[in-house]
């Protein structure tokens, strides 16, 4: 599961944010992120893996690798709220 949500929260963050190849490094604002950016990677987090996430994340900076490791997260607390319901 966690190399598909991974896969996911990386296809996301490259369809909002448009990085050029090997700019994995480059963190959200350096990519042009803002608010309305925040926004639409939150919407599609939610929607297409099912796990919540506090738009926060985004404005403390992150990389590519920070962001799929607490959309990683999001997904596994939320499977494990679920379960627990």
């Amino acid at each position: 599961m966690t190399h598909s949500v991974e896969e996911t929260a990386t296809r996301i963050w490259t369809d909002v944010l448009r990085p050029a190849p090997g700019q994995e490094a480059v963190t959200f604002f350096d990519l042009g992120g803002q608010s309305v950016s925040a926004l639409r990677i939150a919407a599609r987090v939610e929607s297409e893996l099912g796990a919540e996430l506090d738009i926060r994340v985004l404005f403390e900076d992150p990389d590519l690798e920070t962001f799929r490791r607490v959309v990683v997260q999001a997904v596994g607390a939320a499977a494990a709220e679920s379960g627990a319901a």
